[in-house]
Order: C-alpha cells, then structure tokens, then sequence
C-alpha cells in the first residue's frame, strides 16, 4: 500500500481531488494496491477510508479536521443519479457529560464546518463498489446564516442533553443538525446526564447534517 504524504497548501489538497474526480473507486484502489471489498455491509467505513487514504489526511478517527494543518474537514458523501446525497452526514461523536459551560465556538461540531471539502461518490447500491465514480470536489465555508442555523440547533440539543433528556431527543429535532444513536451496536453504551443531575448509561450519540441541508450544499457550488 502506498502512503500519499499530506499536501502541504489548500490548492495542492484541491489539485489532488481534481485528479480524484471522474475515477472509479476500483481504478483509485488499484493504484493504492487496495482490496476492493464486494459490498459495504462490513465495511462501512472503507470508501471515506480510501478517499483520506489518496488525499493524505491524517487526523483518522481523532475530533479535530482531517488536515488540522489546512483548517479543513474531509467529508465523502454518497449521492443518487441525481446528485441528491443518500445518507445523512456524520459530523462528530456528541458529548453527554461534562458538558457545564461548553459553548457553540469551542465544540467540535464548530471547529470540524469551519471549512468542509465535499468528496460526491456514486451511492446506488445496484451499481459495483467498484464501478462507482468519485465526483467534482466542493471546497465549503459556511455562510454566517448556514453557521448560524448549525449553532441553533446545537445550543437547542445541547441543552435538552443538558436537561438530562436526551432519550427524548429524536432525529427530527433541529432544521439541519440532529442527534442521533452512534455506536457499534445497540449494546454500546456511554454516561450521560440524568434528569436529576446525576449519570446514567444511553447509547452514544452523533451529531449528523441532515440531507436537505447537505443537498443545498452540492447544488449551490454544482449549477
């Protein structure tokens, strides 16, 4: 397996998902010497994977951006013939606990949108993992109203996790951002703030974009 080294300047990030562009997920794992698995069902992960393994991103499952360096987020998106995406957009793990005096600019959901580069990959299931294209890169900065709405929803979730409600807390909460259970299985199990203030055990939760809003993303930078 080769290892791309982290490109050292945003337009050499860019330059490199450019090049990515109009490829096939196989003929990009080909020239990584990559396996390319049959279907996603266990590997989940494995096209965000490759995707971070070609660009040279470095932070891995850490809670900072990808290329800390650059101050940008990597995020590959699945999307259908039409370009909608096809799944909401994990952002970060989301915090149960300890959670007294965090504010909007020093989470991670704040610090992982400061700059996103959107990486479209063909999502239709019926077609080959392998035969799936890689799309036209989109470098995104929120817009003040687009970041404004993201901490709305934040400060409205966390609070509610605050108030020891998290399990009411459902994905159709906030108009962009939601919460919803994060772990390997139903059996994973994290503390969290009890409606009388003291702990208790729920599954983990993930802060996740929903997909209008993502969707609004990638037609407004592809017209």
């Amino acid at each position: 397996m080769t290892n791309p080294c982290p490109p050292q300047s945003v337009a050499e990030l860019m330059q490199r998902a450019h090049e990515m562009a109009g490829l096939t997920l196989g003929q990009l794992a080909n020239l990584h010497n990559i396996p390319v698995p049959n279907n996603l069902k266990r590997d989940k992960g494995w096209i965000g994977q490759l995707i971070e393994h070609e660009l040279g991103a470095i932070a891995g499952s850490k809670p900072e951006q990808d290329f800390l360096h650059l101050g940008i987020e990597l995020k590959t998106i699945p999307v259908d013939a039409n370009g909608k995406p096809m799944e909401t957009t994990y952002v970060t793990v989301a915090p149960l606990i300890d959670i007294q005096g965090l504010r909007w600019q020093d989470s991670v959901v704040y610090h992982k949108l400061q700059r996103v580069l959107w990486i479209p990959v063909e999502g239709d299931r019926s077609i080959a993992v392998a035969d799936r294209h890689i799309g036209t890169p989109i470098l995104w900065t929120p817009s003040q109203q687009e970041f404004e709405m993201i901490r709305q929803d934040w400060e409205e979730i966390m609070e509610l996790i605050a108030l020891g409600k998290v399990e009411q807390i459902t994905a159709r909460h906030g108009e962009v951002l939601q919460l919803r259970p994060k772990g390997a299985s139903s059996r994973s199990v994290t503390l969290s703030i009890a409606q009388d203030g003291q702990n208790k055990l729920t599954n983990p939760r993930g802060f996740y974009l929903k997909i209008a809003f993502t969707h609004q993303i990638l037609c407004k930078h592809l017209k």
